[in-house]
Parts: structure tokens; C-alpha cells; sequence
């Protein structure tokens, strides 16, 4: 699928289910925040929440003290949800309309969060082109929190395959400019009471 097929798609999914009907929505990204926590990146250090949408993740790091938050998405539908929630914190954020496979970016960050957008780039040519935007964008030492769908999990996602991961399998897929340093499982319930088996990984920008 390319830019603008995905881009039509997000915006169709989130235009008819809007925040709390997609199936990876959660009340508080806990493990996220926990791995975040883990990482030690400081309330000044910068971080990009990738695929971010209308996560509610970016509500509970403004509400921890972090000050230099980014969420890009391909919808710019799902970002509109976050900034009405948020509402007067929202100008707090750097928000970014793009496919992260075609994004520039245009400084570095300390962090890098992804709950569920790599796992959608099932595609070689944009596997590479998401790990291309990861080296330019993530400063030498900083952390990159993967989470995709595990090796258990579903085989598609809002009617689109997605590739499933292991913490060694997606050691692989970003190369050894990264160093694996924790895994974790965590078994997510949709909204519609599904359970879907996730993994996180975080690595280490050598």
C-alpha cells in the first residue's frame, strides 16, 4: 500500500470508529509508560510517539512532567481526536501529519515509541525506509520502543496483514546499528473483549 492508500485507510477507520471502537485502544498505555520510565529520558529529553494517532498515551506524559513530546501519524483524523481531548494542552505537542516511511525528520530525538505501526509494513522497501527514518531521527544512545503484534498474535488488523515479531526477529528487521535490550509480552483486550498477544522490545541506538 502506498502514502496515500494508507493515509485514505487511517482516516476511513478513525471517520467510522472514531477513538474508543478501534481495536488497540486502551484506557492508560501502561507497559509504554513503564518502558519509557525504564529508559530514563528525563522530562526535557525528547520524545516521538510514532503512529501515535489518538492514543492516550501522549495525555499521560504531558501529565508526568515531560515537556518536548512529538506524536506523528499518517491520520490526521486520529491526531484531531487527540487535540480536542487534550484541548488546551494541546499546543504543548509537536504534531506531524506523515507516513513515517516517507517522513523527514527534521532533528533527533531520545526516544522513540511505536505501539503497532511497524508491524503494519509488511512490505521490504518500507521496512527499510521506517529503519532509515529510525537512524536519522534517534540520536546515538537514545531508546526505541517497539511493540508489534507476537509471533501468536493476529495475522491481520483493521482488514490489513501485518508481519508478527519476536524481540530476535525484530532485532533483525532494524539491523545492528540497535542493540536489543528488553522484550516483554503483554495480552491486550480489545474493546470488543478480543484478546490480541503483543511483544515489546526496546533497543538501544548503538
Amino acid at each position: 500500500m502506498d502514502e496515500i492508500g494508507r493515509r485514505l485507510h487511517w482516516e476511513n477507520v478513525y471517520g467510522e470508529k472514531g477513538e474508543r471502537r478501534v481495536s488497540w485502544f486502551q484506557e492508560r498505555a501502561d507497559i509504554s509508560l513503564e518502558l519509557i520510565a525504564a529508559a530514563r529520558v528525563g522530562c526535557n529529553g525528547a520524545i516521538i510517539d510514532i503512529g501515535g494517532g489518538a492514543s492516550r498515551l501522549v495525555d499521560e506524559l504531558l501529565r508526568q512532567g515531560y515537556q518536548d513530546v512529538t506524536v506523528l501519524d499518517v491520520s490526521e483524523a486520529g491526531l484531531s481526536i487527540a487535540k480536542q481531548r487534550l484541548a488546551e494542552q494541546a499546543p504543548r505537542v509537536q504534531w506531524i501529519v506523515a507516513d513515517v516511511t516517507q517522513w523527514e525528520p527534521l532533528r533527533e530525538y531520545d526516544l522513540w515509541h511505536d505501539r503497532a505501526a511497524f508491524h503494519f509494513l509488511t512490505g521490504e522497501a518500507d521496512r527499510s525506509a521506517y529503519v532509515a527514518r529510525l537512524l536519522r531521527a534517534l540520536r546515538p544512545g537514545g531508546h526505541a520502543i517497539i511493540a508489534t503484534f507476537a509471533l501468536d498474535g493476529p495475522e491481520r488488523c483493521s482488514g490489513l496483514p501485518v508481519a508478527r515479531y519476536d524481540g530476535q526477529r525484530l532485532s533483525e528487521a532494524l539491523g545492528d546499528r540497535f542493540a536489543l535490550i528488553a522484550t516483554r509480552r503483554q495480552q491486550h483486550m480489545t474493546p470488543m473483549g478480543g484478546a490480541q498477544q503483543f511483544q515489546f522490545s526496546t533497543f538501544k541506538r548503538r
